[in-house]
């Protein structure tokens, strides 16, 4: 592998696993106050849901996105990715504290990375994180949550590995990504967490990845993570591709996600990672007014549309 030009400018999306769509819709919506920016279903499996929260806008950056499949938990383990941050505004994380707690959640205050962030869980047991900072995002104003405390996008991804090798070859020599930095694991003081940044870094641009070559491997299902999603510009796509083509990797090849288009990588210890262009955007077929108001599919699945709905249960707004 060698260097590259090319380097991605934050985090895309996360995408996580739930049971119960209508439930994960009720948290994210009611609780998070996130805006769903798009009710879709899986493209590879039309029998899920794919519901994509975000910003008022569904900003890049801004997308928490779950696949509706009714499997068991998680089991918890190495070789996943274990944590998502989300950004708020300066100064609300104890508003924050306040709010969660009094949804019956436990909040627990750490420090990572020399950021003040409150870790929780969704009701699935979805590991979240809140920090402060990053660019600003676009308010929602039918959010319940108030614009001075509104979610602003992603913050950075926790991956617990075996050991650095060869994910951290991965990250710099393929995706251009530079260390930044190391701190102690809040969750286990004996363990160091190493922190790769994109570009000038920040919270919106941090993969960090926790070292534990005890655990077994994790064992995919409800409340965990399915993958991550790193920004790239729109006209670097092609280059992208052909990029880590050339270096040797298995990759999907290009796919056209309609809303955006993206390129997928497994990396050696078992995470899968996608490059996700800003564009076209969420707004491509639905007014910017009324995202996620209706299930919306990809233009090559609307003619199964009366399948695809027969074998969804309608969700509640």
């Amino acid at each position: 592998m060698t260097s590259s030009p090319l380097i991605p400018h934050g985090l895309h999306h996360v995408t996580a696993v739930t049971a119960n769509a209508q439930a994960n819709l009720d948290f994210y919506t009611g609780v998070l106050g996130m805006r769903l920016v798009k009710q879709t279903v899986n493209q590879d499996d039309v029998t899920a849901y794919h519901l994509f929260f975000a910003d008022g806008a569904g900003s890049p950056g801004s997308d928490l996105t779950f696949f509706e499949w009714p499997v068991p938990p998680e089991t918890r383990g190495n070789n996943s990715i274990t944590r998502t941050g989300l950004r708020v505004p300066e100064g609300s994380l104890d508003w924050w504290a306040g709010h969660l707690r009094g949804h019956g959640l436990e909040v627990t205050p750490v420090e990572r990375a020399g950021r003040p962030h409150l870790d929780f869980a969704d009701p699935e047991g979805q590991r979240l994180s809140l920090v402060e900072g990053g660019p600003a995002g676009v308010p929602w104003e039918g959010s319940r949550v108030s614009a001075g405390h509104q979610i602003l996008g992603l913050g950075p991804v926790e991956l617990t590995l075996p050991g650095l090798f060869p994910t951290e070859r991965v990250l710099t020599r393929a995706y251009g990504l530079h260390a930044a930095g190391t701190y102690p694991d809040p969750e286990d003081a004996g363990r160091t967490i190493h922190v790769y940044a994109m570009g000038e870094g920040g919270p919106h641009a941090e993969l960090h990845l926790r070292l534990d070559p005890s655990l077994p491997p994790a064992r995919s299902g409800a409340g965990g993570v399915h993958h991550l999603a790193l920004r790239v510009q729109d006209g670097e796509y092609h280059a992208w591709a052909d990029r880590l083509s050339g270096l040797g990797l298995r990759t999907s090849g290009e796919v056209d996600r309609h809303w955006f288009h993206s390129v997928y990588y497994r990396e050696p210890q078992g995470i899968l990672i996608e490059l996700a262009t800003d564009g076209p955007g969420f707004a491509v077929d639905e007014d910017s007014a009324h995202l996620g108001e209706t299930l919306v599919l990809a233009p090559f699945l609307e003619p199964r549309r009366t399948q695809i709905e027969a074998g969804l249960t309608p969700l509640r707004r």
